[in-house]
């Protein structure tokens, strides 16, 4: 599945906070563009989009505020990924997966996990990983060994077609008694890395109906802004399309979540109930199979009110209106009640197991949340 390439090549930085995305941003552009954030949270007032030319080339890096971090909120994890699209819509030309050079705790190993499960084949495609930290290599020692002694690492460079480099931010900047352990030689790597990932896929980007949904809806904004601001540069009208784009995006995923979850809990609460009346048992099963017929539904009722919203709360509020007047649940409609949804919503850390059911851009069945990416 791919996308014919726009004006530069988009490069998706992927990994956990303190990896060293934003070094490894800054060591492959030559220069400190993006600003390292050494606190063990991510700050959201970093830039998270770069775009500058490299051997002549222009390449837009995006860096991700952690999308793999254990523990990130679901609302946080929500933006981002929506800001992540946005950015790199139609599709990136490469992810770059990084990771540090270290003793690999069960987190990393968990981290690791995630990618494997998360990205689809067709996503691995267009993946490299590239390792930080490089100094922690024992002397003499390449990073291909260092995968060598740990399974969940290999099986990942495996799906990425064997793509792997590694880099030190801080030691090898200029080493010039060992090409190996030098930047300047790891980051010419990486470029060719990249153009053999174009090159393999025809030039085109990786893209899913999603992201080309977005471009579609960030030309539009595009064409909207044109015509009401003649005087906006070109770069200007971009920033404010997507902004809108992501915006409008923020309230159709409030208001599909918050259909799917309500939807869900009320189709296993009228199951439960009936299957109790009725003094029959009910399985596992057939309780995933009540919350996903009704989580759907949800899903879209939700759809349907995040459109006529003008905020993700008001999203919010709607969306559960709508599914609780559709399931006659009315008891639950008061304003009272309806006012508490926006931080239940927001603090409702099971929520992502829902998240497979509905893409709210596409109105599709789809298999995880990381599709929206990859």
């Amino acid at each position: 599945m791919g996308c014919r390439s726009l004006t530069s090549k988009r490069i998706v930085l992927l990994g956990k906070t303190g990896a060293g995305k934003s070094s490894l941003a800054n060591t492959i552009l030559g220069e400190n563009v993006f600003n390292v954030c050494h606190s063990p949270v991510s700050e959201i007032s970093l830039p998270r989009l770069v775009i500058k030319s490299v051997n002549g080339n222009n390449i837009s890096f995006i860096d991700t505020r952690s999308i793999f971090d254990t523990g990130m909120s679901e609302q946080l994890l929500r933006d981002e990924i929506v800001r992540c699209m946005t950015e790199c819509a139609p599709g990136p030309h490469a992810f770059l997966i990084v990771l540090k050079v270290e003793k690999f705790t069960q987190q990393e190993q968990d981290v690791i996990k995630r990618i494997c499960q998360d990205f689809s084949e067709d996503a691995m495609k267009y993946a490299a990983v590239i390792f930080t930290h490089g100094d922690q290599l024992p002397e003499g020692t390449r990073i291909e060994e260092f995968i060598s002694h740990n399974k969940e690492l290999s099986n990942l460079v495996e799906k990425c077609g064997g793509r792997c480099h590694v880099v030190d931010n801080k030691y090898w900047k200029n080493n010039k008694e060992d090409d190996y352990r030098s930047n300047r030689f790891q980051v010419a790597e990486i470029l060719r890395t990249i153009d053999k990932i174009s090159e393999a896929n025809n030039g085109s980007c990786y893209t899913n109906k999603m992201l080309q949904k977005i471009e579609s809806e960030l030309q539009k904004e595009e064409e909207l802004i044109k015509k009401s601001s003649a005087n906006m540069s070109v770069e200007q009208i971009a920033i404010e399309a997507k902004k809108g784009v992501m915006n409008k995006l923020l309230i159709i995923f409030a208001g599909t979540a918050t259909g799917v979850l309500v939807g869900a809990f009320l189709g296993v609460a009228k199951m439960v109930t009936s299957t109790f009346l009725n003094l029959q048992e009910h399985t596992d099963a057939t309780v995933s199979l009540a919350a996903i017929q009704k989580g759907l539904e949800g899903g879209r009722l939700g759809y349907a009110a995040a459109e006529q919203s003008e905020s993700a709360s008001e999203a919010i509020q709607k969306a559960a209106k709508a599914v609780l007047e559709h399931t006659n649940y009315r008891f639950f409609c008061s304003s009272k009640y309806l006012s508490y949804l926006p931080d239940m919503v927001s603090n409702i850390r099971g929520i992502s197991f829902l998240w497979p059911l509905y893409d709210p851009v596409t109105q599709d069945v789809i298999c995880n949340r990381s599709n929206a990416i990859s």
